[in-house]
């Protein structure tokens, strides 16, 4: 567990890379690191979102199947994890235009 997670550390710093690159006669500024964090930031947030939504819809399929008279309530709570995930992404959307 603990050499997967630090192997996956190390691509993900590695594709991280090349967000930090200078363009030639350009000078490092604090504008490239916030758009490049602004990016990371999106990407992690995206994947923790997809997990999160996975496991909300699996979860929601497993107690539909257990308990058929509460699908109502718990479709509607389905809906409502769903759109509250889904808001995270669409903010870290929204930071990064404003980095931009």
């Amino acid at each position: 567990m603990t050499r997967k997670f630090i192997f996956l550390l190390a691509v993900l710093l590695l594709l991280a890379c090349p967000i930090f690159a200078q363009t030639p006669g350009s000078a490092a500024g604090s504008d490239d690191i916030r758009k490049g964090l602004a990016y990371l930031g999106m990407g992690i947030a995206s994947g923790l979102c997809g997990i999160g939504q996975g496991r909300v819809a699996g979860s929601a399929a497993e107690a539909m199947a257990r308990n058929p008279g509460a699908q109502a309530g718990i479709r509607f709570a389905l809906i409502l994890g769903l759109v509250l995930i889904e808001s995270l992404a669409l903010y870290t959307l929204v930071i990064t235009f404003v980095a931009k």
